[in-house]
């Protein structure tokens, strides 16, 4: 005969049945984290709400009569410091006194590269600038290094200070919230000032084959243009013509298409394939090859790069 018994809603095998069938859960009221209680001040100890004075601990820490730990770490540091900086002037000038003499014939810099760069440069890029072939052409794996370090940098910081529009709005409902509004002195000066500079960027940029400037150059003078335009008339007009849509076209794009250049060249080179674009004549202004658009790139990377670090650093946006 079975015994019933009596506390079967205590027994395991009935709290497994209710489990399964879902009408109890065993850690209900176990995982959940409980509030923590309030801290229970005794005595006249530091950290009692009485004596948390930030003048009084700073008093204490900074006094390295009483302090003992506090002016040995100090005179640690110090001493460090020193020898750091002894290390490092050490280093530089033995680095210094290894270095050829100036116009030594025979020095490292004096080499059969530099006398390819003289000799050949024009003939084999089609620049007249000697520096544009060194940097563009024979140095051009460097200088996509350095573009794609400016992409890299304004991409870094639009993830870290980027807000979306309406927090923006939200914050200010103009541009001069925090600043004293221009005078109509100002703006008609922008107004003469912004095209002039726009265009002489432009001549650099174009003109880098043919003398001193290029895209790095004029990008920066283009992008100083835009920082000017933006600092007098604000964001709101700035985005009539250069909105953040636009500033993602011209940045990606510019780095795109310089890269498919820097493809093509070093395919060319790399299994000595003839270059197939012509060079020109050089001192023409559309000659030099690759190198000519490879500028215009170069100087809207640059000035994409100018114009977002002050967007963001200034309002968070574009």
């Amino acid at each position: 005969m079975s015994r019933i018994r009596d506390d079967y809603e205590k027994s395991l095998w009935s709290r497994l049945v209710r489990w399964v069938n879902g009408e109890t859960d065993p850690f209900e009221g176990k995982m959940e984290m409980k509030p923590l209680r309030e801290a229970e001040y005794t005595g006249e100890s530091v950290y009692s709400p009485d004596r948390l004075d930030k003048e009084k601990i700073a008093h204490y820490l900074e006094d390295t009569k009483k302090n003992k730990e506090m002016r040995a770490f100090r005179l640690l540091y110090s001493l460090t410091s020193v020898a750091l900086c002894l290390l490092l002037i050490a280093v530089l000038l033995l680095a210094v006194s290894w270095l050829p003499v100036l116009g030594d014939p025979n020095g490292p810099n004096n080499n059969e590269v530099s006398a390819r760069y003289i000799e050949k440069g024009m003939e084999e890029s089609g620049a007249v600038n000697m520096v544009t072939n060194m940097i563009l052409s024979y140095r051009g794996f460097d200088t996509f290094g350095e573009t794609c370090v400016l992409f890299i940098a304004a991409t870094c910081v639009i993830v870290l200070l980027r807000k979306n529009e309406e927090k923006i709005e939200k914050e200010s409902e103009t541009d001069w919230k925090y600043e004293p509004r221009p005078d109509a002195i100002l703006q008609r000066m922008t107004q003469v000032l912004v095209p002039v500079i726009f265009l002489y960027g432009f001549y650099i940029i174009l003109n880098g084959h043919l003398s001193p400037g290029g895209g790095f150059s004029g990008g920066a003078v283009i992008g100083a243009g835009l920082i000017l335009y933006v600092t007098t008339f604000g964001f709101h007009k700035t985005q009539r013509f250069f909105n953040e849509k636009i500033y993602e076209i011209v940045k990606v794009g510019a780095l795109s298409l310089y890269s498919v250049t820097m493809i093509y060249y070093f395919y060319t080179g790399a299994n000595m394939i003839k270059n197939a674009i012509p060079l020109g004549t050089p001192g023409d202004i559309l000659s030099s090859g690759m190198i000519l658009p490879v500028n215009i790139f170069v100087g809207l990377e640059v000035a994409c790069t100018m114009y977002a670090f002050f967007a963001l650093f200034r309002r968070g946006g574009m």
